[in-house]
């Protein structure tokens, strides 16, 4: 099987910052893609942005200038720079991966227990 770990939230004022790891452990044999999502109270959970490997990271337009994604591929991980931070943000935040566990397998899903990330004053 495969973990994902999430960490790095908690309470921050508006305009501050966060940085969101997402740590991906188990049998793996190759990551596609990582993406973020979050969900806010009462409302769907929603992508935030992903990278697809060898490729370049995409956002939505809510976040875009504001939101950064890089991923360690050796450590099989992904961030989440999230800079000028809005209540509106306030959200749990959810890693996603699709995971190849053996060579020539199809893609799985997997998701992070989720962190939550408050911006308050």
């Amino acid at each position: 099987q495969v973990q994902l770990v999430e960490s790095g939230g908690g309470l921050v004022q508006p305009g501050g910052s966060l940085r969101l790891s997402c740590a991906a452990s188990g049998s793996i044999f190759s990551i596609n893609a990582m993406a973020w999502y979050r969900q806010a109270p009462g409302k769907q959970r929603e992508l935030v942005g992903g990278l697809i490997s060898g490729g370049s990271a995409d956002y939505a337009d809510s976040v875009k200038g504001r939101f950064t994604i890089s991923r360690d591929n050796a450590e099989n991980t992904i961030y989440l720079q999230m800079n000028s931070l809005k209540p509106e943000d306030t959200a749990v935040y959810y890693c996603n991966a699709a995971v190849r566990q053996t060579i020539g397998s199809r893609l799985y899903n997997y998701w992070g227990q989720g962190t939550q990330v408050t911006v308050s004053s």
